[in-house]
């Protein structure tokens, strides 16, 4: 079933197939997601169909973006059990991308997933958006930033936009509710240095509704004193 959905997807996705050896690597990412979900809490998505579909799809979909995402350097913040880095990294193997993520047990399984599926130029990064955002080997890096719906759009975007380099994109994928958070979000637009360059639906096969696919543009250096301390843009947002 879950081959099955996940081939039939990609092919309406993207009109073309999926290799033999992505396939046989998004089978070996699944089935450790779902042993090891079973030890700890990764998932509330744990059916095989729901996984290729919500999980991988879903992930995949920034790619629908023509010139997005096919090559630098790349932060998935907040990425939990690895999406939509890992479904990326897999599609596109020149990005050289790192998984930002504040438990260290998410990591840990994803550092066994990557040494599984024999993946190169990625890594692990534990700690908080908050301060890795001001460390200098990591501020104003990154060609692109992604991220799934890890927190309202205020809060999410000065975890992000400190770690996009100017002429660089981040990019946000939301359910329902995201034009109301982008009028409350135009404050940190400008205060950040980002400019909303694209705001899609995008749809999912097999599933009636989708989700919301939001491009910004790095068109200024972040102030120097963004992102806020741990803890403050969540408590109280810009």
């Amino acid at each position: 079933m879950f081959k099955e959905t996940l081939t039939e997807g990609y092919q309406r996705m993207f009109d073309r197939e999926l290799t033999v050896k992505e396939l046989e690597q998004f089978q070996t990412f699944k089935e450790e997601l779902i042993y090891w979900n079973e030890r700890m809490n990764l998932t509330a998505i744990t059916d095989e169909r729901e996984i290729a579909i919500k999980h991988i799809l879903d992930s995949l979909s920034p790619l629908k973006e023509e010139g997005m995402l096919t090559k630098g350097k790349v932060i998935d913040i907040g990425t939990g059990a690895g999406f939509p880095g890992i479904p990326l990294k897999i599609l596109m193997p020149a990005l050289e991308m790192t998984l930002l993520d504040s438990l260290k047990k998410r990591l840990n399984f994803l550092d066994g997933v990557i040494e599984k599926l024999g993946l190169r130029n990625i890594a692990t990064l534990h700690g908080r958006a908050e301060d890795f955002g001001r460390a200098p080997e990591h501020r104003e890096s990154y060609d692109y930033a992604v991220s799934r719906a890890v927190a309202r759009m205020p809060v999410l975007l000065e975890y992000a936009l400190p770690f996009v380099k100017v002429g660089g994109f981040f990019i946000c994928q939301k359910g329902p509710g995201v034009t109301e958070e982008l009028k409350d979000s135009q404050k940190a637009l400008e205060k950040l240095g980002g400019e909303v360059i694209s705001l899609k639906e995008v749809p999912l096969p097999f599933v009636e509704r989708g989700h919301h696919m939001i491009i910004i543009k790095k068109i200024r250096s972040t102030p120097k004193h963004y992102p806020r301390q741990a803890g403050k843009p969540g408590k109280k947002p810009l």
